[in-house]
């Protein structure tokens, strides 16, 4: 582990930091226009629409551990596996964003053409994002080390957010202003995966099987669903997950409702607001991000995400109750004020999310490493997969919101079936609780489990000190740790 991390040099660091733009700059398309270029181009319902994403990101999470398993295993070599996903995942992205649906009439048909697509997206997107998440653990141990990394990627992924979400806005809603924009994404996703291959090499090392360890062959589904029960017992384990599941269904329906908000609740033209919003949401991220990796530095992890994420949900609320129509003589500030909001919440969580994963890794290794083993990999994809249920979730709930308060385009047609009708006041006021009230709440809840989550700064220092005692083969206890066992 110590001649790893002395390699780890300034630029190192910063190629391994770009990588994340092949995962954001997708992922934040995805999330926040999917669910609108189905409803707005291919006239899917929204509640359908919703669930053609629930069920491929649904499919892509239960595959999250069977990878994260082999990818753990000794000899497998992540830096290959994440050189080997990047093209296939960049070329159905493209793929996901053709206006090929509209061939069909039938609501079905159009399900089954998306689903399958963004089935393969996720797919590869798995392949890609497990091994480059799970690297971290074996390139460091240090605290603060890991948060730096993090807060380095969370940067890069501040200005990816803007580059994925404003080129779409920039240059208009439509079928063919969409798969032009996602090849461009891809193309720079492409470019940062390989350099981000480049980077590791030399200061990754692939995993070779220990005496008495038993290499599993195949999917491993049993050793999979057996390392699975192993960390769920872990005490910090549910807790987490918990809060990572109701944080991203709260944030992903809000993200997700981004273009009604701004156009049907704010009431700014689209172009113009979206602009503005992704504007504030990049420089609110990349402000916040280096002030929450001091905070952490400061006190740590958990800490950061109670102060900064309990602001950001406390302002939906409040938005709420001003209305999003608020205005500053004739300005409308809530075109500023929610993407600051976004911004907060998003920047925070991303820059802790994983490192709160790498804590488990010792604990799992501390707890059930009967060999030294180390389940990097699985121990990513669990959070993972609760991630992507939760982010599902969220997007599911916001399609189910909008057709139940009665939003339908499925009847419109023509040159102007793509544009931005404003629908009655009733929806209006759905849309509206969807991009505050609604997800203010989820996240409140999410904000009571990570309270209960027990590994702080000083419980994590004081596993790794009978964590080392235990490598060396001297005696151990659980002093300083019982809150975690």
């Amino acid at each position: 582990m110590d001649t790893v991390k002395s390699k780890l040099t300034k630029r190192k660091k910063i190629g391994y930091a770009l990588g994340l733009a092949t995962d954001s700059l997708l992922y934040n398309m995805y999330y926040t226009y999917f669910l609108t270029f189905l409803v707005q181009i291919i006239h899917v319902k929204p509640n359908l629409a919703g669930i053609v994403i629930f069920i491929s990101i649904a499919w892509d999470a239960i595959t999250d551990p069977i990878i994260g398993n082999i990818s753990d295993r000794a000899g497998v070599d992540k830096r290959k596996m994440i050189l080997k996903s990047v093209l296939p995942l960049c070329i159905f992205f493209v793929a996901a964003w053709s206006p090929v649906g509209n061939l069909f009439g039938s609501q079905a048909l159009k399900m089954i053409v998306y689903t399958v697509i963004s089935i393969a997206i996720w797919l590869f997107y798995t392949l890609y994002t497990i091994p480059y998440y799970a690297v971290v653990p074996e390139l460091t141990e240090d605290y603060d080390e890991r948060t730096q990394l993090r807060g380095n990627s969370s940067l890069v992924n501040a200005f990816c957010i803007g580059l994925g979400n404003a080129l779409p806005a920039l240059v208009g809603v439509g079928a063919i202003t969409f798969i032009h924009v996602a090849g461009a994404l891809s193309l720079i996703g492409i470019v940062m995966g390989f350099i981000c291959a480049a980077s590791l090499k030399g200061v990754y090392q692939v995993r070779m099987a220990k005496e008495g360890e038993a290499v599993p062959k195949g999917l491993g589904i049993g050793d999979t669903a057996k390392a699975f029960g192993q960390i769920l017992r872990l005490k910090p384990v549910k807790y987490f997950l918990l809060f990572v599941f109701f944080f991203l269904a709260g944030n992903s329906m809000l993200q997700s409702n981004l273009s009604y908000m701004v156009v049907d609740c704010i009431g700014v033209d689209y172009t113009e607001g979206i602009a503005i919003v992704i504007g504030v949401l990049v420089v609110t991220m990349a402000v916040t991000v280096p002030v929450v990796t001091k905070v952490c530095e400061k006190t740590d992890r958990r800490t950061a995400c109670l102060i900064f994420i309990t602001v950001s949900g406390v302002g939906m609320l409040a938005a709420k109750l001003i209305g999003l129509e608020a205005t500053v003589g004739d300005f409308r500030i809530m075109v500023v004020l929610m993407p600051l909001l976004l911004g907060v919440g998003l920047s925070t969580f991303w820059t802790v999310f994983y490192s709160m994963a790498y804590d488990i890794v010792e604990l799992d290794e501390f707890v059930n490493g009967s060999h030294g083993e180390r389940r990097e990999s699985v121990i990513t994809a669990f959070p993972q997969f609760v991630q992507k249920f939760g982010s599902a979730t969220g997007i599911l709930l916001q399609g189910v919101i909008l057709s139940a308060y009665g939003y339908d385009t499925t009847a419109e047609t023509g040159a102007d079936a793509a544009t931005f009708v404003r629908p009655n006041d009733y929806i209006v006021g759905g849309m509206e609780n969807v991009s505050t009230l609604i997800p203010a709440i989820v996240i409140g809840i999410s904000l009571v489990f990570l309270l209960l989550y027990p590994m702080t700064r000083k419980t994590y220092n004081a596993l790794t000190a009978q964590l080392k005692k235990k490598r060396a083969g001297e005696e151990y206890d659980n002093t300083g740790i019982e809150k975690l066992l």
